[in-house]
């Protein structure tokens, strides 16, 4: 099977050691499922067009997407860390492609590409890397990964796997973090405020770390704990367990 690996722009700007962590995950989970896959990278892939389409700006949106479909749509699979990118392909791609020319590869596309750790579960039917982390942590529930992919209890089977690591469960972990793209710079108080609350939660459960599936939402929340000096830390799931599988003997 030919896996493409879909490296948001978000990532590729700010996080690429996050990209590199999801391949090195993908490649132990391989290994334990015997699935003999083979992940390719194509470095001439771009965005997929939602922070266009989100503001507003839909034939940029489906001019980008044009090039997504055809730089994915020849893989068996298409993995990504991030759910709000994928599903960005997989909610508004079939309403902007519809009867078009690429309407039937849209639709192949759509079938097959998956956020990472719904992939890890549901394709490659592994949730236990052995991977060590010796942490209390508690996890953010992102708004794309929930409403717009539709992810429910992946990542905690993972995390839940994971050797040394105490999972406790914040309030409110589902409602939003204040990210929201442009809603963090159009809308900064309530961003802030929206953004304070996820982090009191946080604390309130007594966490070292918030996890989650979605890179922004962690850079948001990472930027307010800075900002007050708090004693907490965000991490990508991707991330989290790559470095426990480090600590494996």
């Amino acid at each position: 099977m030919n896996t493409g690996l879909f490296i948001p722009c978000f990532i590729d700007q700010l996080y690429p050691d996050t990209a590199y962590h999801m391949i090195t995950v993908l490649k132990k989970a391989d290994e334990l499922a015997r699935a003999h896959m083979q992940f390719h990278y194509n470095p001439e892939q771009t965005c997929c067009g939602q922070i266009a389409f989100n503001g507003g700006f839909w034939d940029e949106a489906k001019h980008l997407g044009k090039k997504f479909i055809k730089d994915f749509v020849h893989y068996d699979y298409v993995v990504g860390p991030s759910a709000s990118c994928i599903g960005m392909v997989k909610n508004y791609y079939p309403q902007m492609f519809y009867n078009s020319a690429l309407h039937n590869e849209n639709n192949y596309l759509s079938k097959k590409i998956f956020e990472f750790t719904d992939f890890l579960i549901t394709v490659m039917k592994t949730d236990d890397f052995g991977a060590q982390f010796e942490a209390k942590i508690t996890f953010h529930d992102a708004c794309a990964a929930v409403r717009e992919y539709g992810l429910t209890d992946q990542p905690r089977r993972l995390l839940a796997r994971v050797k040394g690591l105490e999972l406790v469960e914040m309030n409110d972990s589902d409602v939003c973090c204040g990210f929201g793209g442009t809603f963090s710079v159009k809308h900064q108080a309530i961003s802030t405020a929206m953004a304070e609350q996820k982090v009191e939660h946080a604390l309130d459960a007594k966490a070292e770390y918030i996890v989650s599936t979605e890179a922004s939402c962690l850079m948001h929340l990472q930027g307010y704990i800075d900002k007050h000096e708090l004693p907490l830390k965000t991490i990508h799931i991707a991330d989290l367990l790559a470095i426990g599988l480090q600590k494996v003997p």
